[in-house]
């Protein structure tokens, strides 16, 4: 899964300010990234507030993403849930045919074991058409999805080909990257560890500050799969405080602030996110303005 190698960023869904999908701005969004060296796009993600769209809504969205993007960058979507029947019936009744993988976050609210994740997962497997990706995010789920079971699926699953790591603990990366197949992907789901989990043998990132200043993070993701760690770290150091800035009241209320301060989209999220403080906004406007990579 060479596509899936480097920096793929978790697209948001712009809105106008009646709450409506803002079509232009998304094409402007797509547009930048592939313009600024971003590797693969990520559709319907948590940082797409896809729960608040409607199905027609979500087709709406893929279907433009596809159109603006034209074949120029890999695509992933979103495909996840805490109804497993439910996710089994979307992968086998979706038109996945422009997409390159699938990323499916663990069940959240229910907190099941180990073994109903595994048992999650491999009904997943059974029916997906494309590679998946796993999406473990404690912090939103409730459950942590542990090596043990990631490295039991990758085994037992040959279309399960990678996990979005975002557990918040640097020690479970290292154990999954001692313990994976070499062929696993382990890549990052957190901005502020991308670099270190990268550095150490990892994959590299599904990003949100990426869409935000994608040249400047895919050239750090680079320079780590090179392995050229002073030279990444650099650049890391200068954006670093934008990370903290847009995720100080919540993803993607910040990020939407900084896409909005480089005119690709505005700040609205729907309920019930709220948008960027006036006191948020100029700071993240500040940084903008002062950024030097």
């Amino acid at each position: 899964m060479k596509e899936l190698l480097g920096t793929g960023v978790a697209l948001v869904t712009p809105f106008t300010p009646d709450k409506k999908i803002d079509f232009d701005a998304l094409g402007r969004l797509v547009n930048y990234q592939i313009d600024n060296g971003i590797d693969y796009l990520v559709v319907l993600g948590t940082t797409g507030e896809t729960s608040t769209l409607s199905k027609k809504e979500q087709q709406q969205v893929k279907d433009k993403i596809v159109e603006i993007n034209n074949g120029r960058l890999p695509l992933v979507v979103g495909i996840g849930g805490n109804n497993t029947k439910t996710v089994t019936e979307a992968l086998l009744n979706a038109d996945l045919s422009d997409f390159t993988a699938v990323l499916s976050v663990s069940p959240y609210y229910n907190k099941p074991t180990q073994q109903g994740i595994y048992e999650h997962f491999k009904s997943i497997s059974k029916a997906s058409p494309l590679p998946i990706i796993l999406y473990n995010v404690l912090s939103r789920t409730g459950s942590n999805v542990e090596p043990k079971t990631v490295y039991r699926l990758a085994a037992e699953c040959k279309n399960i080909v990678a996990i979005k790591e975002a557990s918040g603990d640097f020690e479970q990366v290292l154990d999954l990257l001692s313990i994976m197949p070499k062929e696993f992907m382990v890549i990052s789901g957190e901005d502020k560890t991308a670099l270190s989990l990268t550095l150490a043998g990892g994959s590299g990132v599904i990003s949100v500050i990426g869409q935000g200043l994608p040249k400047e993070f895919s050239t750090l993701i680079g320079l780590a799969l090179k392995k050229k760690p002073k030279e990444a770290f650099d650049i890391f150091y200068s954006l670093m405080p934008s990370v903290g800035l847009i995720f100080e009241e919540g993803n993607p209320a910040g990020i939407k602030a900084m896409l909005s301060s480089l005119k690709i989209c505005g700040m609205d999220v729907r309920l019930p996110l709220v948008a960027a403080t006036p006191n948020l906004q100029l700071k993240i406007d500040n940084f903008v303005k002062n950024f030097k990579s």
